[in-house]
């Protein structure tokens, strides 16, 4: 059980909790309609370090067996994902909750984009939420009337159309920024070529160059054969790429076999 479902279940933890720094958000799917979308946004949560979804209402029941497949291996999320009757029980335990919805449906309140949303979760105690609407309709105004703040994204308004799982990784992927999650390895690169197999390559190409006529007339020679020496100094060889050119040319210097 996590420290927010222990909290929910014995009172005497949830003072402890609620004062808890930097805890990731809660994501809350309301009135979710299609089991595949929730398993699509469970896959975006993980992809970004979040583990905590919350549903109110799910329209097809819980657990969807369309969810599983959708969420591509996200089983974490989808195994430990509550169930509640309504929204405000949803994110009871949280002292910030954030609505996404494109307009602010008469509501007045701050509105902030992602990142400053990211920003002010990572900077302040309590859990946060963030509300998420029904895919064909979004968070009613009953719904954004919990929220401290209304969370949009700048989009052209020629074409607003997010599903669900697009606005839940965006939300996630900003308030990843705040996280130290792991980088995709990078491979060693291999040191630059020394300066005497940049010069035998170079040599070995203006040699079968030469009976071409490449460096004709005779009075361009001097600033092509300088030319071609830029372009094949410019991109930083090292010596498994200069070898591999090298056997290249060696190769297309043979004779042609019938």
């Amino acid at each position: 059980m996590c420290a927010t479902s222990a909290a929910l279940a014995d009172p005497s933890l949830a003072h402890a909790v609620r004062f808890m720094k930097h805890q990731p958000p809660v994501i809350v799917l309301v009135r979710p309609q299609l089991g595949e979308n929730i398993g699509k946004a469970a896959r975006a949560m993980l992809n970004f370090g979040l583990t905590e979804m919350r549903l109110v209402e799910p329209r097809d029941g819980w657990p969807n067996p369309s969810a599983g497949p959708a969420a591509s291996g996200a089983d974490v999320v989808l195994e430990n994902a509550r169930v509640f009757a309504t929204t405000a029980e949803a994110v009871a335990d949280c002292a910030h909750v954030y609505a996404t919805t494109v307009r602010k449906r008469g509501v007045t309140k701050p509105v902030l984009t992602p990142d400053a949303a990211a920003r002010e979760i990572h900077s302040q105690t309590g859990r946060s939420a963030i509300l998420f609407g029904p895919e064909r309709s979004g968070l009613e105004t009953d719904d954004v009337a919990l929220a401290r703040a209304i969370l949009t994204v700048p989009i052209n308004p020629e074409f607003g159309s997010l599903n669900l799982a697009q606005a839940v990784i965006l939300v996630a992927y900003e308030w990843s920024k705040g996280e130290a999650l792991a980088t995709p390895t990078e491979e060693d690169l291999l040191p630059p070529a020394p300066q005497e197999d940049l010069e035998g390559m170079i040599a070995q190409l203006e040699t079968m160059l030469e009976p071409r006529g490449f460096f004709r007339p005779e009075s361009r020679r001097p600033h092509t054969r300088r030319t071609l020496r830029s372009l094949l100094t410019k991109p930083g060889w090292n010596h498994l790429e200069v070898r591999t050119l090298r056997g290249v040319l060696s190769h297309l210097g043979k004779p042609d076999r019938d």
